[in-house]
């Protein structure tokens, strides 16, 4: 399976709480909900669709997949909740139990410290994408590990000043190529990059 990340990013490169408020205020954060000015149903809209239309599976972290799971079951009969719901899902967790993932269907528990072994398990299985939003612990972890295929940068033209981001800060280099960007109107770039084959 590829390894496909979606994230919404500031210029600065934060990704913490973009869908509301109280998403996620650690250390402090002020602005939940700040891609919401700059969502534009055509470009980002279509972009998610067309990356869940590809998913076979999806990845989360912990917080992400809570918040997920106490919105998308609810919303059933939509064309993207059910195939949110209908999809086999993995979270990596190391608080969660068993029987806390059941609220959500096709859930599967990874225990955090087998977070990369299971993960790289599942990228050399066969299949389509396993896709992720948001998790930047997760995102960060699988970036520092070379586990990624691709990352779907949906860059809003704000800068934030601080907050949660999915970038290694290990002093490594990673090239990647940029395969395609699509504006919107209202500021937003929808950026694909890959990993570059470098000599």
């Amino acid at each position: 399976m590829r390894i496909v990340i979606s994230e919404f990013i500031s210029l600065d490169g934060v990704v913490q709480a973009p869908g509301g408020p109280d998403e996620d205020t650690d250390g402090g954060f002020a602005h939940g909900g700040w891609s919401h000015p700059y969502f534009d149903p055509e470009v980002v809209g279509g972009a998610f669709a067309e990356g869940l239309g590809k998913a076979e599976a999806l990845l989360f972290g912990r917080r992400t997949w809570q918040s997920m799971a106490a919105a998308w079951p609810e919303r059933a009969g939509d064309p993207f909740a059910d195939r949110m719901n209908s999809l086999p899902k993995y979270v990596v967790s190391t608080t969660l139990g068993e029987d806390d993932v059941t609220s959500w269907t096709n859930t599967t528990l990874i225990p955090g410290a087998d977070a990369v072994a299971r993960v790289r398990e599942l990228r050399e299985s066969d299949g389509g994408d396993l896709a992720m939003m948001g998790s930047p612990t997760l995102v960060r972890t699988l970036l520092r590990e070379d586990l990624v295929d691709e990352l779907q940068l949906i860059r809003m033209p704000v800068i934030l000043g601080g907050g949660k981001t999915i970038f290694p800060e290990d002093g490594v280099k990673r090239p990647l190529e940029r395969v395609s960007t699509v504006a919107g109107k209202t500021g937003v770039e929808v950026c694909v990059y890959r990993p570059a084959d470098v000599a």
